[in-house]
């Protein structure tokens, strides 16, 4: 449980992602997705997931090569943050694909 706790204390983008998931599935389940749904969401989810994580790895690899400031350095390290930013809208677009119309739905029932 310690190793868990201090993961998540380093990479605190990673718990706001299943935090997303679990919600994400919450609304799921609400709405009654079909299978078709589901695959988007979790193939969105895994992308974004995949991507936090592959961005952590460049992170501390290059931290661990590098103790000064290296402008090629940087460059990685935003390149792989930038990665995770555009898996991220992709998720919001999918995310608002699937789900807006069935809140619209729901408001107009109201």
């Amino acid at each position: 449980m310690k190793k868990i706790k201090s993961f998540f204390n380093r990479e605190q983008n990673l718990l706001i992602h299943i935090i997303a998931t679990i919600l994400v599935t919450i609304l799921g389940i609400y709405f009654k997705l079909s299978i078709q749904e589901w695959v988007l969401i979790y193939f969105v989810v895994a992308l974004v997931i995949s991507s936090e994580l592959l961005n952590s790895a460049i992170e501390l690899a290059v931290d661990m090569f590098t103790q000064e400031f290296n402008p090629l350095a940087m460059v990685a390290k935003d390149t792989a943050a930038g990665a995770v930013v555009i898996s991220a809208f992709t998720a919001l677009g999918v995310g608002i694909y699937v789900f807006l119309p069935k809140i619209i739905l729901l408001f107009k029932m109201i």
